[in-house]
């Protein structure tokens, strides 16, 4: 960019001026009001020590809360670990020996957790067993019964299962006394043969291993899918975030998003902009890039600073990319219309998707977001099909 003349007076350019500040603040802002809106989910996870619960977390949230240091101290037998988008209550299974009955023991720890803010309360609960244990304790039916007495939905997690593969099928078994143990889950009754109550929702067999110890182990995407059920409706989204195994959920969060700023960029253009003007349409991308960050958990602010915001938001006014694409679509003229502008958006919305997932999954270094941004930049390819799919759409 060539300096002006008069430090008075601004350079004369056909380059989108995007000051750091600009594309921080457009970008943070929403990020900032996305996290907003989503809000915290929480999540109670009860069981003793060695249960697995840690490894659990880490699995399907890939929080290790065990290395981050982050938890607070309650009360004896509580902690409480959260970051902006995630809160766990870890809750110690019954102490044995103590003189306090199990469901007064989590009774008042209960009583302890609602003194606690608003958006720190419990959404679901998982009550871990370890599935080598075979059987529920009377202590493990009382604390289950005093939660469902809360109105908490329970889910039972069977945890560190060992399954076996048929080598004929292929398909997954468990060793005979763990399906014993499930049978009677289903249809509980006491020493007696009467029916027993144990008021949790479902039952699901976890690892997070395979018996080798590698793999992302089995069981983890029905929890996930069971404990999304379980939600309330005004935290579904905030689980749907915080959670790290199913994909298709961020996708479905960000697509109205993407289709709403492309709408958003194509009102702007309504009044065709000459290709130097392209700078118009950067706040209303980085808005879309900011919120579609915040559904995939990434702090951008922590990943870039203000100068790499802004080279991003440059990047992605698609001047440049504009250029090329009206060469190659000469009905388009020499302007940005409403049309090209929705095009280029809806491209570069699909673009940061895909790039945040990667970001999301582990595959990119976040330290170097910036630098893979140009892997993913939309083609002049993926600009015309967004053109096409429009022009289609409006015939």
């Amino acid at each position: 960019m060539t300096a002006a003349a008069n430090p008075e007076e601004p350079a004369m350019t056909d380059d989108p001026v995007v000051t750091p500040e600009d594309g921080e603040q457009e970008f943070l802002s929403a990020t900032n009001q996305a996290k907003s809106k989503y809000g915290r989910f929480n999540l109670a996870i009860i069981g003793g020590s060695g249960v697995g619960k840690s490894s659990l977390v880490n699995a399907v949230f890939g929080r290790d809360w065990a290395k981050t240091g982050k938890g607070l101290p309650v009360t004896r037998g509580v902690q409480y670990f959260h970051d902006e988008t995630l809160g766990i209550w870890d809750v110690e299974g019954f102490e044995i020996g103590s003189s306090v009955p199990p469901r007064e023991q989590l009774r008042a720890h209960l009583e302890t957790i609602k003194t606690h803010p608003a958006d720190t309360q419990i959404a679901v609960v998982w009550y871990c067993i370890k599935a080598t244990d075979d059987r529920l304790t009377p202590a493990d039916i009382e604390m289950i019964r005093e939660l469902a007495a809360d109105g908490l939905p329970v889910v039972l997690v069977l945890t560190k299962v060992d399954w076996s593969k048929n080598p004929i099928t292929g398909a997954r078994g468990v060793a005979k006394d763990l399906e014993s143990f499930v049978e009677w889950l289903e249809e509980p009754v006491d020493e007696n043969g009467e029916p027993l109550s144990i008021p949790y929702e479902r039952v699901i067999l976890t690892s997070t291993r395979d018996k080798h110890g590698k793999g992302k182990g089995h069981g983890l995407g029905e929890l996930v899918a069971e404990t999304l059920s379980l939600s309330p409706e005004n935290e579904k989204d905030a689980f749907r975030i915080a959670q790290r195994l199913n994909l298709p959920w961020k996708r479905e969060m960000a697509r109205p998003i993407i289709a709403a700023a492309s709408a958003a960029a194509g009102a702007a253009a309504a009044v065709p902009v000459p290709v130097a003007d392209a700078a118009v349409l950067a706040p209303i991308q980085l808005g879309m890039m900011g919120r579609i960050a915040a559904i995939y958990d990434l702090d951008i602010k922590v990943m870039l600073s203000a100068g790499a915001l802004a080279q991003l938001g440059v990047q992605i006014t698609g001047q440049a990319l504009a250029r090329s694409f009206l060469k190659v679509i000469p009905v388009a003229g020499s302007v940005i219309s409403a049309g090209v502008a929705l095009s280029l958006t809806a491209a570069t919305g699909e673009a940061w998707m895909r790039l945040c997932e990667q970001v999301h999954t582990g595959k990119i270094d976040p330290a170097k977001i910036g630098e893979a941004w140009g892997q993913f930049a939309p083609s002049v390819l993926d600009v015309g099909k967004k053109w096409a799919e429009q022009k289609v759409a409006k015939s």
